[in-house]
């Protein structure tokens, strides 16, 4: 029943550009094991499996933050000391301003989420190896050559489980 679908995931990753590719946690409920499986079968890597595989700080978060009171820096710098020392911190930024402080904080991955391709550029200049870079937001085949190109380490498509198109799958008796 689902077996065209993970056969579509392990295809899929393979025809993105050759650069780390990995998933999202965006998957179909009670299916995420099976599809995240068919990625890494694909080629691909898996972001996430769940929210306490690492810290992941997203917009919402910082918003929230914000309204507290609480700094970019100081929040990273809180959430590092609240967590075990092998704990990986990553930090969805929407704009070239915010990265500074989240480098200042000491996020080990930065997500440049949604930015053009020139923002993507100026992200990598700006973080200069003291993070992993990670593109996400819209990507597909077309745009994918490009943004690796930029000089990410890791580009998130979540396409690679919510929008999967099946193969045509068929099995005869002989």
């Amino acid at each position: 029943m689902y077996s065209d679908n993970y056969d579509g995931s392990v295809t899929h990753p393979h025809r993105y550009e050759r650069t780390r590719i990995v998933d999202t946690r965006k998957t179909t409920p009670g299916l995420r094991l099976f599809e995240k499986y068919a990625v890494v079968c694909g080629g691909g890597h898996n972001h996430r499996y769940g929210l306490s595989d690492a810290v992941m700080m997203k917009e919402n978060h910082l918003a929230a933050l914000a309204a507290r009171g609480i700094d970019l820096t100081g929040a990273i710098r809180h959430v590092r000391e609240q967590v075990g020392h092998t704990t990986h911190i990553e930090v969805e930024v929407d704009s070239l301003e915010q990265i500074p402080a989240v480098l200042e904080g000491g996020a080990d991955t930065i997500m440049l989420d949604n930015f053009s391709l020139d923002d993507t550029r100026r992200g990598v200049e700006l973080i200069d190896g003291k993070a992993i870079v990670e593109a996400s937001g819209n990507m597909n085949l077309e745009r994918v050559p490009a943004v690796a190109a930029a000089g990410v380490d890791v580009i998130s498509v979540g396409a690679l489980t919510h929008s999967v198109r099946s193969i045509d799958l068929g099995l005869d008796w002989i």
